[in-house]
């Protein structure tokens, strides 16, 4: 039986161990896929000093955990490992953490990515940006919900 792990939290986490919990009691893993998001500097201009980043507690875990279940259904899959900080985070901190196995690479790479892409539309995360001249709330980016709306075709 597969296992996933899904974690929100405000410390830090180590991509060795994660990493080393998509292998734990799966020997038919052909391929297994990270992913991990850094803090840099946004687009919108120079100046990010920091992220803080909030959820809701229980709905998040469980929106992560369906996401999760939806790339099953589309891939055959051994262990995901799914990790999001919050709280305040500075620049080249991590974020967050997707990790996939898989008997096949290409359906580790898709479903990683696929996950990424729900997680940026359906987990209730908030993101505030901190610069030199303020905080401001962030807005879902166009190209992130299209991302996964690609997915249905």
């Amino acid at each position: 039986m597969y296992k996933d792990s899904i974690a929100v939290q405000t410390e830090d986490f180590d991509i060795a161990g994660l990493t080393a919990q998509i292998r734990v009691n799966d020997a038919s893993n052909g391929a297994i896929v990270t992913f991990t998001g850094i803090v840099r500097e946004m687009a919108s201009g120079p100046g990010l000093e920091a992220m803080y980043l909030e959820h809701y507690p229980g709905m998040t875990e469980k929106a992560l955990q369906k996401i999760a279940d939806q790339a099953r259904e589309r891939w055959e899959l051994g262990n995901i490992v799914i990790v999001h900080r919050i709280g305040k985070l500075m620049l080249n901190e991590n974020i967050v953490f997707i990790g996939v196995g898989s008997a096949h690479r290409v359906a580790a790479f898709e479903a990683a990515q696929f996950i990424m892409d729900y997680l940026k539309r359906d987990a209730p995360f908030w993101k505030k940006e901190i610069t030199s001249t303020g905080e401001h709330w962030v807005e879902a980016k166009q190209t992130d919900l299209t991302a996964a709306e690609n997915w249905k075709k």
